[in-house]
């Protein structure tokens, strides 16, 4: 990432912030409105404004501006359409950067009434590939042109509004949608878009926190980091329900649905997390054991682990089928695995049968940790 080589821990801060706002529920427009502030803000533009392309990708349909008081708009009247050096942007969506706006040969001149403008950045905002609009900041207030780190730190912005744009779409869409068979698609949209853009910004925050030398900078883009990995996790899980109809045969649905059968015996909801190709890769057999393995290690915990979490985590990697169930109950201190609730015996031979393991321990913080993994091809 070009933004590698910032290491002012206020600039780093007030990336970290903008960068985490795609995790805000804030409508659209606001959302936009904070990032342009922020770009203004963090560069020392004195104006600010971010174009959004109409759907032919030929012109500017909207245009939002920060800076400019509402008598100054008022008197300008009219909004750019994208003609000179922002036209120049839709057809050459790259960075851009200018010591004179007026100078420039595509430059197309200022409207009446409009304050006159100097150094000049513009940076496009892509949504899958595609150009959404520009964020532009001009008059770079003190100096002469705006440097090659406010360069990075729009770029670093304007991923992150792209995310938030694309987010916001897919979520529209599963709020509208109205026949069922259009949740499996929005789930992959989900996952396309949104868990692999959340998962570049990961790596790109990673990145910064290796360059940053300040402490305090670097914890707080760790927690950062942790936060998002956290989200991700939250999104595969809402996807996986999403993605899951009344008619579904698959191991996840197979999963989803034992759990929710098992909760009134448990007394309250377990959290489940499903990660990686589980329908696709999870055979029949292993499939057999892997769902009798979950319901009898969800019935002891609510027969005798007095828990009031409980989490169930299933994955797939490589040619391995993993399978976690951590609660926090009695524990083994606590007689937990005694009275014959558990069934060790039984969920070791089911493991065992396929080539696999199965491994009780105390959890972090208390209660029980029990993992399952098998082959995927026993």
């Amino acid at each position: 990432m070009p933004y590698h080589s910032i290491e002012d821990p206020a600039k780093l801060r007030r990336l970290l912030q903008a960068t985490l706002l795609v995790e805000a529920d804030l409508d659209l427009p606001v959302l936009l409105g904070h990032v342009i502030q922020e770009a203004r803000s963090m560069t020392g533009a004195r104006y600010g404004a971010l174009g959004v392309l109409n759907e032919e990708r030929t012109e500017l349909a909207e245009f939002l501006t920060v800076g400019l008081e509402p008598e100054e708009e008022d008197r300008i009247g009219h909004r750019p359409t994208g003609r000179g050096v922002l036209g120049l942007l839709i057809t050459e969506p790259q960075p851009l950067r200018l010591t004179d706006l007026g100078v420039h040969p595509d430059s197309f001149g200022f409207p009446a009434n409009h304050p006159p403008m100097g150094s000049f950045l513009g940076v496009p905002i892509k949504v899958r590939d595609e150009v959404y609009g520009n964020l532009y900041l001009t008059d770079k207030v003190g100096w002469s042109e705006f440097t090659r780190d406010d360069e990075a730190l729009v770029e670093a912005l304007a991923v992150a509004a792209g995310i938030a744009i694309e987010n916001t779409r897919l979520h529209e869409q599963v709020r509208n949608v109205a026949v069922i068979e259009d949740r499996d698609r929005l789930a992959r949209d989900l996952h396309d878009t949104v868990i692999q853009r959340l998962f570049a910004v990961g790596l790109s925050l990673q990145s910064v926190a290796s360059a940053a030398k300040v402490p305090l900078v670097v914890d707080r883009l760790d927690t950062a980091i942790a936060e998002i990995d956290n989200t991700i996790r939250e999104v595969r899980s809402a996807i996986y329900a999403l993605g899951t109809t009344r008619d579904d045969r698959g191991v996840r649905a197979g999963v989803l649905a034992l759990v929710q059968e098992l909760t009134p015996m448990i007394g309250f909801e377990v959290n489940v997390a499903i990660d990686g190709p589980v329908d696709s890769s999870v055979s029949d057999a292993v499939a057999h054991h892997l769902l009798a393995t979950i319901r009898e290690a969800l019935t002891n915990i609510g027969r005798h682990a007095h828990a009031i979490h409980a989490r169930v985590d299933l994955s797939v990697t490589g040619s391995t089928c993993r399978l976690q169930v951590v609660d926090d109950g009695l524990g083994l201190a606590g007689g937990g695995e005694s009275g014959g609730g558990l069934g060790l015996s039984n969920l070791q031979r089911r493991a065992e049968k396929l080539g696999g393991t199965m491994v009780l321990e105390a959890a972090e913080g208390g209660g029980t940790s029990l993992t399952w993994q098998v082959p995927l091809h026993p």
